[in-house]
């Protein structure tokens, strides 16, 4: 994933930056509790794509 990109990304939903999880092909927003999900590396950054994330997967991000 491109470092540009990643540092330009927000959340479209509270505009709060995103945490890329390279592992799970992810960007992460602590503050919607989602994961947006990136497929053939294009970030899918669409709120009815996202996940959402549950407690203990927002306590490991917010570490």
């Amino acid at each position: 994933m491109d470092k540009k990109l990643i540092e330009i990304l927000v959340c479209p939903v509270t505009k709060a930056p995103l945490v890329y999880d390279e592992q799970k092909q992810e960007f992460i927003s602590i503050a919607a509790r989602l994961a947006y999900p990136i497929r053939d590396g294009i970030p899918i950054m669409l709120e009815n794509e996202a996940r959402p994330l549950n407690s203990e997967e927002l306590d490991h991000y917010r570490k």
